[in-house]
This record gives C-alpha cells, structure tokens and sequence, in this order.
C-alpha cells in the first residue's frame, strides 16, 4: 500500500466542510435574507444566496452555472486529493492549504448540489462599501491559497 502522509490532513478538511455548514444552517434559521445584523463596526451578518461564483459571478444566468461550478470543484476536489497523495511528509504547509481549499471547495459544492445556490452570510463593510459576501468555505479557500503561495516563496530558489 503507497504512503500517503499528507492524508494525515484530511482531518482539517472535514472540520471545514462540518464547520462550514453548521454555520450555514445556522445562518439560514437565524438570519432573513438581506437583512444584516451588525456583530461588529464593519462586520455583519446577512444572509445571501449566491446562484453565482466568487464575488456572484454569472449569478444572473439561466441555471447552468449551478452544474458548470459544481464539476469544476468536483474536478478540482479530485485533483487536490491525487495532489495531496503525491506530497511527502515534509510538505506540511502545502498539505495544510490543500487541505482547506478541499474543505471550502466541497463546502460550497454540497449547497451548489443540494440547495442549488451557496449561503454566504459574512458581510465585511466600510461605510458604504462592502467586500462580497462569504462563508466559511470561502474564507479556508482564500486561507488556503495563501498558505500555498507562502510556501511557494519559501522554497523558492536563488540563483
């Protein structure tokens, strides 16, 4: 049986994926759509259903979007696994990221595929300008990005 100690992470992606949507449940039991709550100064709560992508991109489109964001995360869900397979044991920060943009991806792909739109409900605001909404899934995407990217200028070469 092949290594694959990078799998010792996926814990992290089903804490996010759990995480996620709890706080999505929640959010949609507790919130009425559109209306925020302030948490605090620049922080609301409001709830949105977002039929788009990130930032809703093509959320005013027919309906196909919902399947076409569906298989690019699932395809892009299979490739950071297989990804993650081939990662050794001293690839922690990689595993990490990999990690959370699976917990978000699949996040968001499980309210694409029951709900037919994602819950986002964090609403980040100065005066009267605010970033798109998000959710938890979002949020370990981005956090996972990151991690990647830092750990690309860690091991970068010098010449």
């Amino acid at each position: 049986m092949k290594q694959f100690p990078a799998g010792k992470w996926l814990w992290l992606t089903v804490l996010v994926l759990i995480f996620d949507q709890v706080t999505k449940y929640a959010a949609s039991q507790n919130l009425i759509l559109h209306q925020g709550i302030e948490i605090l100064p620049m922080l609301k709560f409001t709830l949105i259903h977002n039929y788009g992508a990130a930032f809703s991109f093509l959320s005013d489109s027919s309906g196909w979007q919902r399947w076409f964001f569906t298989v690019i995360a699932l395809v892009v869900s299979v490739v950071i696994f297989f990804w993650m397979r081939r990662l050794g044991t001293a690839d922690r920060l990689t595993a990490v990221g990999l990690a959370l943009i699976l917990g978000g991806a699949l996040g968001n792909v499980w309210d694409r595929i029951l709900l037919g739109y994602v819950v986002d409900f964090i609403d980040v605001y100065y005066q009267a300008w605010h970033w798109p909404a998000f959710n938890i899934a979002d949020a370990s995407i981005s956090i996972g990005a990151a991690l990647l990217i830092i750990d690309t200028f860690r091991h970068r070469k010098t010449d």
